[in-house]
């Protein structure tokens, strides 16, 4: 391997979901000298796959759900022995394991992508006040959290993240990934003289695809509904089709690959979601020059008004997320079809001006001192699974690869008392509770967040002068030696629930490996 700055990311699963896809395309335009793997904390889908098929490490853990604390020391292993110089989390639940591991490995330049934070919502559930406190606690033991727009960044804000520890960077589309020849309509089922409203995503009630085949019951009948993602939904909105009497007129392709090819087989974009955090899926159909309806997305809200103006001059609206609204506002362009066009926003959103960017807080991280490291790296034995697409002796089975140099033991001390993490030797009675209980069976539907319902992971309330966990507030221990780590383990869910910073210089991006010098 050549001397360079050596990245893990972590992910919750890979998936074909936008913020999966999104990191393989930032991967793919990080400056040279940025060595990067990935690891799936679960399922390893489509995104795992191409990944790989770009050269691109995998490692998947398998855990088992939310609350498997024994993935906990096995990713802090697969840390350590990676001698990774900068862990990068991405999802909630990715967040959480992540950033208490790569601390615990020793790793100080630790980093997350908020890609999913909304009012009382996160990655399209509900959250309570046990969510925000594991939230904050996590959030603590890394050096910066990237939100992908302004909205995201003004809740990590309402949710007590300190401004200094925040970064803008929005999410990037490659304009010329879209400027390709269209998937035949009959491979689809599709009439070629169709008006073909297209909608991109995973089926599940936040996205509103309800919406869209109600809409279709209002157009004439040469308007059809092409749907491209999988989900949980795929049966309910195929029984609404039917209901509706457009089930002839709808076409749900499942997860897809080519999602560029079948944008350019649409004649228009539709989003009804209510609740996006940026919407890629709104540049990409302008990449292609589609004239885009969406309810939500701050990558089109938050643009100049000039260009907002633009957008309505191309065809382009707003639309309130009702099949009325839909329908009115689709309805015209089936007697006069608007010609493709592409204008400045996917130029404003190309991944090449923005991946610097982030390499840039690369660079920014791995310079700063150090803060105070945690107290006890476990140590035992490795259970993960891992791809390298570069030969068979790049792929690392568990107990298989050969031992690398020890990373120097964290010197210094856990975080005080009522931090997130701490050292008392008192938890390990606690760890006997921890596993006795065990985690629960079963993982998530495949289409789903990775964060599903109920199991998002949550702190427990403090008990006022206790800085050791009780009742529900368990604790995994992690051992080193003689020293212990406790960790907080979630507890039951509660029932309810531009000001950009400076711009990265190329010279800055340029000189990560140049000015990184490797501390252990």
């Amino acid at each position: 391997m050549s001397p360079g700055l050596r990245v893990l990311h972590v992910v919750t699963g890979l998936h074909a979901g936008g913020a999966e896809q999104q990191l393989r395309l930032l991967l793919r335009h990080l400056p040279a000298g940025i060595h990067c793997e990935v690891v799936a904390l679960c399922e390893a889908g489509a995104v795992a796959d191409g990944l790989r098929a770009d050269g691109v490490t995998v490692h998947e853990l398998d855990m088992r759900g939310n609350r498997d604390l024994a993935a906990l020391p096995r990713l802090v292993r697969l840390i350590r022995e990676g001698r990774y110089d900068l862990v990068h989390c991405h999802l909630y639940r990715a967040c959480v394991y992540g950033r208490l591991a790569a601390r615990l490995a020793g790793v100080r330049a630790v980093l997350a992508t908020e890609h999913s934070l909304q009012p009382g919502v996160l990655e399209g559930r509900r959250t309570g006040a046990a969510v925000r406190r594991l939230y904050l606690a996590t959030e603590r033991l890394g050096r910066v959290t990237i939100a992908v727009s302004e909205a995201t960044a003004r809740q990590l804000r309402t949710w007590d993240v300190p401004e200094e520890r925040i970064r803008v960077v929005p999410n990037g589309v490659d304009p010329a990934a879209y400027r390709v020849a269209a998937v035949p309509r009959a491979s689809l089922g599709l009439p070629a003289d169709a008006f073909v409203v297209g909608a991109v995503g995973r089926l599940v009630l936040g996205k509103r695809f309800d919406v869209l085949v109600d809409a279709l019951a209002l157009l004439p009948r040469e308007a059809h509904l092409l749907v491209v993602g999988s989900g949980p939904e795929h049966a309910a909105l195929l029984a609404q089709a039917r209901e509706r009497g457009v089930a002839d007129r709808v076409v749900l392709t499942g997860e897809r690959d080519d999602v560029p090819a079948l944008l350019a087989t649409m004649d228009a974009l539709a989003a009804p979601s209510e609740g996006e955090t940026f919407g890629l899926v709104l540049v990409e159909g302008l990449a292609s020059g589609l004239p885009v309806f969406w309810s939500s997305g701050p990558a089109l809200a938050e643009l100049p008004m000039q260009e907002q103006l633009a957008l309505g001059r191309g065809g382009s609206a707003r639309t309130e997320p009702t099949a009325a609204a839909y329908a009115a506002a689709l309805r015209p362009l089936l007697t006069r079809r608007p010609p493709r066009t592409v204008g400045p926003v996917p130029g404003r959103y190309d991944i090449t001006r923005l991946a610097p960017r982030v390499a840039a807080i690369y660079a920014e991280l791995t310079t700063l001192p150090d803060p105070a490291p945690i107290s006890a790296a476990p140590r035992g034995p490795l259970s993960h699974r891992s791809t390298a697409p570069a030969s068979p002796a790049a792929s690392r089975k568990a107990g298989a690869s050969a031992p690398r140099p020890a990373a120097p033991a964290p010197r210094g001390v856990g975080l005080e008392a009522g931090s997130p993490v701490s050292a008392p030797r008192a938890a390990e009675a606690a760890s006997s509770r921890s596993r006795a209980s065990g985690p629960p069976g079963g993982s998530e539907r495949a289409g789903e967040s990775p964060v599903s319902g109920a199991d998002l992971p949550q702190a427990p309330a403090p008990a006022a002068g206790s800085a050791r966990p009780e009742g529900p507030a368990r604790a995994v221990v992690a051992a080193e030696g003689g020293r212990r780590a406790a960790v907080p383990a979630p507890a039951q869910p509660d029932a309810d629930t531009e000001s950009h910073p400076p711009a990265a210089s190329a010279a800055r991006a340029s000189n990560v490996t140049a000015s990184h010098t490797r501390r252990r």
